[in-house]
């Protein structure tokens, strides 16, 4: 048997089988009939936790769509900088932008607009169906789902912000952000909705995380579900990211404290006990240890999609390995030759090959269908994180961020040392902990929100084929169109 829903912003209907385990709107009266005793439908959706288990899955299984997080806005993300060069001239994976170039009529601006909200309506009508029957569930488990629903909104609606607005450090986000839809929609009656200011969605995304941390279980009963269910460090890890994106550093500080202790070593003192593993290789073979905060789970049978997957952009081409659409940038913008990555360092020995004179980044090595797990907060992260933090509200060099930076650096390079001048003001400190950012967390989706937070150009780069300009913070395509599908439903958007 099969549901058939509404689709929000492009008003396609979706048809979707029970197997998908995806959330089923209670105002959708268009279910097929007779229903069956296994179905989940508007009448018994919230009968049993596990049904509504069930639909955390679909809010999950969503977010973490090949056009979302199950692999496009990473690499969205990291192609628009300078550290990847195009190979294929292939529009369908991402040339246009790569080459800074995206149009609102571009499939990319539209799918990932799209996928992100239907993700935020399924949110929405998940909520509103626990309001209505909160007197048949328990109120831990209550407040558990509410709180891994909230998480995911936060998560879904900061994503939106990297791509299709201004900065908030900009204008101390005045700018135009994106429309803040927090009600549940089965038609299009309600499409017309004007942009929430950039402040306003920042406001709301921390509400949501704030209000999910308490009610959010402090541990699963597995390391799987540790990593690919929302608890409460996810929260507060999250909270850093949010909060450093926003230039609100002693707010990173207040939460990273929270999953950093003072001193070395570095280990979450309550919930998950998260910490760097020993080799930084294992996370990206072993997906569930106490490293990844959270990821996105794929199988065989269930990977993220023909031309989404991590593996098949990054890795290099060839039968059992990618496809090598980007290899990495050799001049001098790219991070691959910087000072600051020696030869010495275990990721380049471990995630760096050469194949047709060319290097690639080999992160996810898994082969055809490219499963591997995709990383959305790593403990590796907050470390720098926090750093950052620490070093821009010192008025001398922070010894803390000093430590947390040679934490993340000697994991991976056990002898290392920076040169004193590297670390000697603190300009020069925050430097270093955005170069040792390029290097940890390459392919993971931060280099073009690094670029923005910090209003930087995005720096030029040269392919076989063609050469890209920089673009500067105050020009057009510095942020993406706001997209064709939501101009057309929309009469109330106003474009970027």
């Amino acid at each position: 048997m099969k549901f058939r829903i509404f689709k929000k912003h492009n008003q396609k209907i979706v048809l979707l089988s029970l197997t998908t385990l995806f959330l089923l709107s209670s105002c959708d009266k268009e279910i097929l009939s007779p229903v069956s005793e296994t179905a989940i439908s508007d009448a018994n959706a919230f009968d049993t936790p596990t049904r509504i288990e069930q639909q955390i899955n679909g809010l999950y299984s969503t977010l973490k769509s090949g056009q979302f997080y199950g692999g496009r806005y990473l690499i969205y993300n990291d192609i628009r900088g300078e550290e990847f060069i195009n190979r294929l001239d292939n529009l369908v994976t991402g040339k246009a932008v790569w080459s800074l170039n995206v149009e609102s009529g571009r499939d990319e601006v539209n799918n990932l607009w799209a996928t992100a909200y239907s993700t935020i309506n399924r949110v929405n009508v998940f909520l509103k169906g626990l309001d209505d029957n909160a007197a048949k569930i328990d109120p831990t488990l209550l407040a558990s789902y509410r709180g891994e629903a909230k998480l995911i909104r936060a998560l879904t609606y900061y994503s939106l912000l990297q791509l299709y607005a201004k900065p908030f450090t900009l204008d101390n986000g005045a700018s135009l952000g994106v429309p803040l839809r927090l009600l549940p929609e089965s038609t299009g009656a309600n499409n017309d909705l004007v942009r929430s200011t950039v402040a306003q969605v920042y406001t709301q995304i921390l509400l949501d995380l704030n209000e999910a941390e308490p009610g959010l279980p402090s541990t699963y009963s597995t390391a799987l579900l540790n990593t690919t269910r929302a608890h409460k460090n996810t929260a507060i890890a999250l909270k850093t990211r949010v909060y450093l994106t926003m230039g609100r550093y002693a707010d990173v500080i207040t939460e990273g404290n929270k999953l950093v202790p003072a001193v070395a070593p570095y280990r979450a003192p309550t919930g998950v006990l998260h910490q760097l593993q020993a080799s930084v290789a294992t996370p990206y073979t072993n997906y569930t240890t106490v490293e990844s905060i959270m990821s996105m789970p794929m199988t065989d049978a269930n990977p993220p999609g023909t031309q989404n997957q991590l593996g098949y952009y990054f890795n290099k081409a060839g039968s059992g390995f990618g496809n090598g659409e980007y290899y990495l940038n050799t001049a001098s913008a790219g991070i691959l030759n910087n000072p600051l990555w020696p030869a010495t360092d275990a990721r380049k020995t471990n995630f760096i090959t050469v194949s047709g004179g060319q290097s690639y980044l080999i992160k996810y090595n898994k082969t055809s269908p490219f499963a591997d797990y995709v990383p959305v907060i790593r403990y590796a992260e907050v470390l720098l994180n926090l750093a950052e933090a620490n070093a821009r509200t010192s008025v001398t060099p922070s010894l803390r961020a000093i430590a947390l930076l040679n934490a993340v650096r000697q994991r991976s390079d056990a002898t290392y040392n920076f040169d004193p001048t590297n670390l000697a003001t603190p300009a020069a400190l925050i430097n270093t902990i955005l170069t040792e950012r390029r290097i940890e967390l390459i392919g993971e989706g931060f280099r073009s929100i690094d670029l923005l937070r910090t209003n930087q150009t995005i720096p030029g780069k040269i392919s076989p084929t063609e050469p890209v300009n920089a673009v500067a913070p105050t020009e057009k395509a510095y942020i993406w169109p706001i997209p064709i599908n939501e101009i057309r439903t929309n009469t109330l958007i106003v474009p970027n």
